[in-house]
């Protein structure tokens, strides 16, 4: 990805003027008068999807432009396990992006009805008062893939790249609730950031379970591979919730509410729910009985080094490498399938850099001329894998089949 081309906008100027510059890049692009965009064919219908590089980020890949929704190209995940920060996926619910974001300035509210001690906490005090910490984990939207499915779901049609992995560097929210003075009462404790939305339809607020909330792993991050986050991703301070999808990463994290109920918002009751029962899914076009808010990452594999239809060299041996990931149970075997599922063998692990974090795996085979069906399937350590065909939900959530990779040897 060498050939990348971010705008030559300053940070300085992207945060002094964020939004109005997005909504005008947005309606440019829209009518095809932003800046020159390269176009990719994605493979599923009506997959054709133009290429724009927004500010701090080199050309992704546009599902909509208002409000931003960008995927990261596949090909960025052979590049290593830390996806890059100009290239990691984003993904809003609302129109309306902060006017102006002042660093310095930035304060996050921490009340609710189950604080005993509510305060506000600036960014400085965040940096300072506290013991930071680092994560690796992986951010995935609950809609990666979402394209994929059979029969098509309403939602953003994304293929594969909706999801990156990075070092997380910031504060665990328990130090940060343990200031507020948690009533006996505290049931869960709900999140907000300064997006909004601009033709109604409610804050985007989510919640977790106060047991969740004080678990230690939920971080309040200011950094992203060694660097302030981006403002796509969240400037300057977003939730990081390792092992769960991205719904519950809240971007420009400005209110903290610890509240003695459960949640009943529109994004915690009615959006981003799954059908409860084992496998999350019901029968293609039939809704669910019931439904849960969605949770924890399910298992998944990728093979990264090599394009689905590519032609190989007969008799050339070929490096096969991908990425698995889970919910936190880390990723303990991948195996690998060359002839469509009816034989496996064991992948070699790489380093483990953290259980919530991507893991390599690699093989290798010498082809014979003639076709080949590459399929990998992961295990995590508590036994759970992979299902060899999708299962479906009316919200295009939590896809995790095994893939196919076709290849011909010539």
């Amino acid at each position: 990805m060498s050939n990348h081309k971010p705008m030559n906008l300053s940070r300085r100027q992207l945060l002094s003027g964020g939004a109005a510059w997005f909504a005008g890049a947005s309606l440019g692009a829209a009518t095809g008068a932003a800046h020159a965009a390269d176009a990719v064919e994605m493979p599923f219908t009506n997959g054709r999807r133009n290429m724009i590089a927004f500010p701090e980020k080199r050309e992704l890949i546009v599902l909509t432009t208002r409000p931003p929704q960008l995927e990261t190209p596949f090909e960025v995940f052979n590049e290593g396990l830390i996806t890059p920060n100009d290239a990691f996926f984003v993904r809003y619910h609302h129109n309306g992006l902060p006017s102006s974001i002042d660093g310095d300035k930035h304060v996050i509210r921490i009340d609710g009805k189950a604080c005993g001690k509510p305060f506000e906490l600036t960014m400085d005090a965040l940096k300072t008062q506290f013991k930071p910490v680092e994560i690796v984990a992986v951010k995935q939207c609950s809609g990666n893939s979402r394209a994929f499915f059979n029969p098509r779901t309403t939602g953003g049609q994304s293929g594969n790249g909706a999801m990156g992995n990075a070092h997380w560097l910031g504060v665990p929210l328990k130090d940060i609730l343990a200031r507020a003075e948690i009533g006996d009462t505290a049931r869960q404790v709900t999140f907000q950031g300064l997006d909004f939305a601009l033709m109604g339809g409610g804050d985007f607020v989510k919640a977790l379970d106060i047991h969740h909330a004080m678990d230690g792993e939920v971080m309040v991050a200011y950094q992203m591979n060694g660097t302030d986050l981006p403002f796509l991703n969240g400037f300057p301070v977003a939730l990081v919730v390792p092992g769960y999808y991205g719904t519950y990463w809240v971007k420009h994290l400005s209110r903290i509410d610890i509240i003695d109920r459960e949640f009943d918002g529109f994004w915690m009751k009615t959006g981003y729910r799954v059908p409860d029962n084992d496998c999350a899914c019901t029968e293609p076009g039939k809704p669910a009985a019931s439904t849960r808010p969605i949770a924890k990452l399910n298992v998944r594999s990728f093979i990264t080094s090599h394009k689905d239809g590519a032609h190989i060299r007969a008799g050339q041996t070929q490096d096969v490498r991908g990425i698995a990931f889970d919910g936190g149970q880390g990723i303990r075997e991948v195996a690998y399938s060359l002839d469509g599922g009816q034989n496996w063998r064991p992948a070699r692990l790489g380093e483990d850099i953290g259980r919530f974090s991507f893991r390599e795996f690699k093989f290798g085979f010498e082809p014979d001329k003639g076709a080949y069906d590459l399929r990998v399937r992961a295990f995590n350590r508590s036994g759970q894998s992979q299902p060899f065909e999708a299962l479906w939900n009316s919200s295009g959530y939590m896809r995790n089949a095994v893939e196919s990779i076709r290849l011909v040897a010539v």
